[in-house]
């Protein structure tokens, strides 16, 4: 797989097997993602992430599902596709008007996963790094921040 290096992005590389980025773990706006037979979860709802968002992708056989908030416009023109794949943003509004995640690269039989709302809490929730973050809360006397990014704590 090739991939153009972009000075400052965020490179997440995943070779047969799954990969999640959940909470508060980044600040960066600009991703760089290497998918091969993989699946690759991505939280984008983070309050520190400022901007627009552009996610480079080089995908083959992979699945990447993006939790974005309610109000994300997902510009998917910047994909180059074969074979089959698509984005799949079944919640997407009528007049989004929010923050804009440009997708950008190649897809290889390969897919998006857009997901808002309640569907992303719950896909951030159903995950064993909520579960340490939720232990880890109450130790701290604190709210988990991997469920809703927005949550965290001054």
């Amino acid at each position: 797989m090739t991939t153009k290096p972009t000075a400052g992005a965020t490179r997440i590389h995943v070779d047969h097997e799954t990969a999640k980025r959940l909470g508060n773990w980044t600040d960066a706006n600009t991703f760089e993602v290497a998918a091969r037979y993989g699946s690759l979860v991505i939280d984008l709802r983070s309050p520190q992430i400022t901007g627009d968002i552009e996610v480079h992708a080089d995908l083959d056989h992979a699945m990447v599902k993006l939790l974005v908030p309610d109000d994300a416009v997902i510009d998917q023109t910047g994909v180059q596709w074969t074979g089959r794949g698509r984005v799949k943003d079944f919640a997407r509004p009528k007049d989004a008007a929010g923050r804009v995640i440009r997708l950008t690269g190649t897809s290889a039989r390969s897919e998006f996963r857009v997901h808002r709302a309640g569907v992303a809490v719950l896909s951030a929730m159903f995950s064993r790094e909520f579960f340490e973050d939720a232990r880890r809360a109450r130790r701290e006397n604190r709210t988990p921040t991997v469920a809703d990014p927005a949550n965290t704590p001054a």
